[in-house]
């Protein structure tokens, strides 16, 4: 895989836009990332929003010349999304950054909340709906949790891994980025799989769609095309607005 699919983006950004090339790499290897501990001095939200503005403007562009807003993806969630991104593949965890996958949850489950976006093509290739876990909430996932058996839904930075035949068929592995945050995952057994409960007929009868035991579950007609786009090695990411993983996640304060 391209390792410099990054400055390809910021590269054409550059050109299209007419915007500086602001991005400044940083190249620690850290796999999962440490959070910040709640007791410490957390870094507050605007320095986060601050190191967005320096090191990802040029993702501005494309989450404009996309037109992601219209696809219902907010801006917010993209910028966290490549900020962290960027930070991951300079960090060499990151083996496949052709692509990237971001779930917002910022959408209720009856939205299209899970975006597959190409970076070499400048293109959205899936868009489609995502479960949350049970415990998290009902339209919307409010409540997370990194523990076994909370049934509830772990945000951050994910790495796809491989595939295999389990109890809901072919589904995908994933590893937790961010210590104390997702990297249970493993442990959990939270992968990408189908299921018949993200469904269209069950938003039409009963205002959203089936929840899950914290995977991120895909319709069925779906999950097996978009599973073998971003396998082996690609980043996820699974925002929300929540303040205490934006103070918390190492990756995003990481460029604040």
């Amino acid at each position: 895989m391209k390792r410099d699919s990054i400055k390809h983006t910021v590269l054409f950004l550059f050109i299209t836009a007419g915007i500086p090339l602001c991005m400044s790499f940083v190249a620690a290897a850290v796999k999962p990332v440490q959070a910040a501990p709640l007791a410490t001095t957390a870094v507050k939200d605007s320095s986060i929003t601050d190191g967005i503005k320096k090191m990802v403007s040029p993702a501005v562009v494309l989450y404009d010349s996309l037109e992601l807003d219209r696809y219902g993806l907010s801006r917010s969630a993209f910028e966290y999304a490549m900020l962290g991104f960027e930070y991951l593949v300079e960090s060499g965890v990151i083996d496949n950054d052709d692509v990237i996958s971001i779930v917002d949850f910022s959408l209720p489950s009856s939205a299209k909340r899970l975006f597959v976006i190409d970076l070499n093509s400048y293109r959205i290739l899936y868009n489609t709906y995502v479960a949350h876990g049970h415990n998290s909430g009902r339209e919307y996932a409010n409540q997370f949790s990194n523990k076994p058996e909370s049934n509830k839904s772990s945000l951050g930075f994910y790495k796809t891994l491989g595939t295999y035949m389990g109890g809901h068929g072919y589904s995908l592995k994933l590893e937790g980025l961010e210590r104390g945050i997702n990297d249970n995952a493993n442990r959990r057994d939270i992968v990408i799989h189908g299921a018949a409960y993200v469904s269209e007929a069950l938003i039409r009868s009963q205002g959203y769609i089936g929840r899950s035991q914290g995977c991120p579950a895909l319709p069925e007609k779906m999950h097996k095309p978009i599973i073998n786009k971003i396998k082996d090695g690609s980043c996820l990411f699974i925002y929300s607005p929540d303040k205490a993983y934006l103070k918390r996640s190492a990756v995003l304060n990481a460029r604040a």
